[in-house]
């Protein structure tokens, strides 16, 4: 019997929480990242919740069983990157529930990024959390990558509360 990894499901668009909604219910593990904007119409403002990363939903399987997890309505496929299924690690997880959490700012971003300085966050809610220091339109952000779905969380932090990590090569 193979191992329980998280895949990662693409579903229709908006049906991100329907979607995970049912695979609860039928009791499947899932994680969908949730942010809190606030959205101005015409007459008002309303805070509501998006999926952090449009599309995706996290259901942790074997992978014998992801043919399962489709038969819900809205689901479409499990997202595949050279053949492979893609599967993120518990611990990129972990960090994107951190970051969430904490209610900061988060943008995400899919584009390859060069890499950058490797940086520890020294203050804040996110003290400790180690990633990489980039410019991007003239602001500092601090980025986790998520290799297994080719994504970066960017979070708009100070300066003064990253320390750049002394360089590994020596």
């Amino acid at each position: 019997m193979s191992e329980l990894q998280w895949y990662v499901m693409y579903t229709a668009s908006r049906s991100e929480k329907k979607v995970a909604k049912r695979l609860r219910e039928k009791g499947w593990d899932v994680y969908l990242p949730l942010v809190t904007e606030l959205r101005q119409w015409s007459d008002r403002k309303k805070k509501v919740e998006r999926p952090l990363f449009n599309g995706y939903v996290f259901v942790k399987t074997q992978r014998n069983q992801l043919w399962e997890c489709l038969q819900e309505p809205g689901a479409v496929k499990f997202v595949h990157f050279s053949g492979q299924h893609a599967t993120v690690r518990e611990e990129d997880l972990d960090k994107i529930k951190r970051i969430v959490e904490t209610g900061v700012a988060v943008e995400t971003d899919g584009t390859e990024i060069e890499p950058g300085e490797q940086v520890e966050v020294i203050g804040g809610p996110l003290q400790n959390m180690v990633g990489e220091c980039i410019e991007k339109g003239n602001k500092d952000y601090f980025v986790i990558r998520i290799p297994g779905i080719y994504q970066n969380m960017l979070i708009n932090l100070p300066r003064k509360y990253l320390q750049v990590l002394p360089s590994k090569a020596s």
